[in-house]
Parts: C-alpha cells; sequence; structure tokens
C-alpha cells in the first residue's frame, strides 16, 4: 500500500498557500489540506480555489466541525472538498451528521483526535459510527513542549481497522517513522510549507515514505530539553525574543564587538558597584559554557577587564553579560571573548566583596535566575528562562524557520509587506 502524503496549507493567506502548492504538489502530493488558519481567514473560496488549480487531487477541507455537522460538511463538500475534519472531541450526534452529510454529498469524513483525552477508545467509537478516517494529531502548541505522536499512532492503529493518519510535525526524519507506526496517511505542513524549496522538500518526505529512509534535516523538528543549547545556537537574539512574544530583552545591554555569538547557562552575581569580587569568584564556580550575568546597579566603576578574561577563558566560560561597565576592551575584543555591557571605561573599583552569587537579579527590566538560558549577539541579548526553556526554544526555531520561506518569496520578486499582505492584516478598531 502506497502512503498518501497529505500537504497542509496553514497559511493565513491564499496567495502563499497556492504558491507553495504549486511548488509542492507536483513532487508528489496526494491531498491538499485547506488548513484551519487558512478556511478562517478566506472562507471556503479557498477550498474552491485549490480544486480550481489542482482539479485531479484530493482536497481536504480541515474544518475541525464541533457543531452543526450537516451544514458545514454540505459547506465543504459544495466548495470541493473530498475530505472533510470533525473534531473526535464532538459528540456522537454531530460526528454522525457529519457522516451521513458525507455521504449525501460525496465526501469523505475524517475524525482528528487532537486533544481527545483517550485516543484509543474514542477512535473505536467513532469507526463504529461509520468514520472514514482518523487521523492522530498532536496540536503545534503541544509539539512546541516536546511532543510528538508516535505512541498514540500505533496505539489508535492496532486498535482500528479504517485508515489512520497522523499529524504533528512529521519531516523527512521522521516520515519514515511514522508509516512504522502504522500511518496511511501522513500529513506534513512546515516541513515543506516553510522551505526554502518546497518542492525539494516534498521530494524528500516522499522518498522517505516510499523507501523507509531517514533523510537528516537540520530544520522543522521540535526538540527536548537536551537539544536546546544546539537550537540557541542556530538561532538569534531577534528570533528568540519574537518567540517570547517580543520580550525576553536586557535593554540597553550592547555588544562588545560585532560579530558576537553567545550562548549558554546562566550563573547571576549581584555585586555593589564597582565591587569585582564576586564577579572574579563566580569564575571559579562557573561550569563550561556558563555565561556569567552581573547586575552592578548599571553603573561604573569597572568590574571586568583583561585579566578577568583570561581567568573565564581557562575555565571555558561562554561570555560574560555586565549591568555596569568593563574595561580593557580592546584586549577583550583582541581575545574574542563575547561580552556585554551598559557602560565601557577605564577605571575600576576596589574587591570588597559585597554581593552574592547564584542569586535571582535584576538587570535590564527582566528577573534572571542562575539555570536560565542566555543568547546573545550583534543584535543584543535575550533571556529564556529555565521553566520555558524548551516550548521557547522550538518557538524560536518555528520563527525562524518561517522567515526563511518569507526570504525565498521576497527574493522571487515582492516586497515584504505583499507577502504578508500587511494593509490587510492591520489591526482595525
Amino acid at each position: 500500500m502506497t502512503v498518501k502524503l497529505q500537504l497542509a496549507l496553514d497559511f493565513v493567506d491564499l496567495h502563499r498557500a497556492v504558491l507553495v502548492a504549486e511548488k509542492a504538489v507536483p513532487a508528489g502530493v496526494d491531498w491538499i489540506e485547506v488548513g484551519t488558519p487558512l478556511i478562517k481567514s478566506e472562507g471556503l473560496d479557498a477550498v474552491r480555489e485549490i480544486k480550481k488549480r489542482f482539479p485531479g487531487k484530493t482536497v481536504v477541507a480541515d474544518m475541525k466541525i464541533m457543531d452543526a455537522g450537516r451544514t458545514e460538511v454540505e459547506a465543504a463538500a459544495k466548495a470541493g472538498a473530498g475530505i472533510i475534519d470533525v473534531l473526535g472531541a464532538a459528540t456522537d450526534a454531530t460526528i454522525e451528521e457529519c457522516i451521513q452529510a458525507g455521504k449525501n454529498y460525496g465526501a469523505k469524513i475524517v475524525v482528528d483526535l487532537i486533544a481527545v483525552e483517550d485516543p484509543v477508545a474514542r477512535a473505536k467509537q467513532v469507526e463504529a459510527l461509520g468514520a472514514d478516517f482518523i487521523s492522530v494529531h498532536v496540536a503545534i502548541d503541544e509539539q512546541m513542549r516536546g511532543r510528538d505522536p508516535f505512541a498514540t499512532l500505533y496505539a489508535v492503529s492496532q486498535a482500528v481497522k479504517v485508515p489512520v493518519g497522523v499529524a504533528g510535525g512529521i519531516n523527512s526524519e521522521t516520515a519514515a517513522q511514522a508509516v512504522a507506526h502504522g500511518a496511511s496517511y501522513v500529513i506534513v505542513g512546515g516541513a515543506i510549507t516553510k522551505a526554502k524549496d518546497p518542492e525539494a522538500a516534498t521530494r524528500e518526505i516522499r522518498k522517505a515514505l516510499d523507501e523507509g529512509a531517514v533523510i537528516p534535516t537540520t530544520l522543522f523538528k521540535r526538540v527536548g530539553e537536551a537539544e536546546i543549547m544546539h537550537v540557541l545556537q542556530m538561532v538569534s537574539a531577534a528570533n528568540l525574543s519574537d518567540a517570547l512574544h517580543r520580550a525576553g530583552v536586557l535593554e540597553g545591554l550592547r555588544p562588545l564587538f560585532r560579530g558576537i555569538k553567545m550562548t549558554g547557562r546562566v550563573l547571576t552575581v549581584r555585586t555593589y558597584p564597582g565591587d569585582w569580587a564576586k564577579p572574579v569568584e563566580a569564575i571559579d564556580l562557573a561550569q563550561p559554557g556558563d555565561v556569567i550575568v552581573i547586575d552592578a546597579g548599571g553603573v561604573g566603576p569597572a568590574i571586568w577587564g583583561e585579566l578577568a578574561t583570561h581567568s573565564a577563558l581557562q575555565k571555558g566560560v561562554a561570555g560574560v553579560v555586565i549591568d555596569g561597565a568593563i574595561r580593557d576592551s580592546g584586549d577583550i575584543v583582541r581575545l574574542g571573548f563575547p561580552a556585554f555591557s551598559r557602560l565601557i571605561m577605564p577605571n575600576a573599583g576596589e574587591p570588597k566583596g559585597f554581593g552574592e552569587i547564584g542569586v535571582p537579579i535584576r538587570l535590564g527590566g527582566l528577573r534572571v535566575e542562575t539555570g536560565d538560558y542566555i543568547l546573545g549577539d550583534d543584535d543584543g541579548v535575550a533571556v529564556l528562562p529555565q521553566r520555558l526553556a524548551v516550548e521557547y526554544a522550538n518557538r524560536a526555531m518555528d520563527v525562524l524557520e518561517k522567515e526563511n520561506r518569507i526570504r525565498e518569496e521576497i527574493k522571487e520578486g515582492r516586497t515584504l509587506a505583499e507577502v504578508t499582505d500587511l494593509l490587510r492584516w492591520e489591526k482595525k478598531v
């Protein structure tokens, strides 16, 4: 049996969805999904347009029906959808109405198990109701927290006889895994729709499905705690700030030189202005790869210089961030040590020993704790709280991937305002 490849067009702009579809569909897509965001923003005209452009392909309307099953199935089917999505969390009455309406209007019904508490039990129930397909679906927001669909997919595919599909961050590395866990159709969104080359991405995923191949990718995959640093090394401070809802920035702290890229776990220091004892003592306590983050009150004198930098390099410290002053800047630049500060000045204070190491501090408008993650580059410094690290590292990667796709569309001759349909999406008051 050939596993079907379903392309999920989860855009909010139809022109962008069509652009990707025209590149990807000829490369091996079987079913074209008009995603929920696209239906919500463009209406069922999106289904009509995709059907018109690809008349030989099955169009899936991801309606996520929760009520009024007959009305919504009828509308989607008349627009050209061959498969229509209803939520497994809907009532039996709604699902049965969808199934009956599907028979009347020549459409198949897929029941989506997203957010269902007991997916195996619900799969058996909707199969008995007459569902044509069942989808195991890990929501995007859950993917960002490191969850994958494969254990649930295997359990559901073993429990029912109807074809079972899967959605949840599938890429060229995991497509074959989806098939091995029982998928009859595989739903792929971002690994194609955010790719620089959607045609090439589709061909790779098609090959992975057909040959059981594992094709490595650096993008389009979500990580757990062990891989957070790898993600932070790939993304920018701007990507991370965007992911953190335009926040997470240590305001006023600037890189000592251009071309810095600093990532690491935070070791905090609070010190009295000009007192460099605790910052230097922190070097001895730091683990390789740590970044020392110092609250020196945002003023001088300097509490870090060339000799502290040499010491930090010996210990494998990844960088220093100082809400205060630094000196010996030319020497530190020559050493290539990542350093960020609010001020630069030649005079140092005295090592009196006031302050603490490893305590929560507040600098640049943010609370920072030991164990948080930190990313610095030419734009400045962004902090990722430890408790949010898995989710928002993944969200930062998602920002990077989306920007990669937008950049390619700009290179093809459109402006940023045109690609993003800026005037259309300005907030109305």
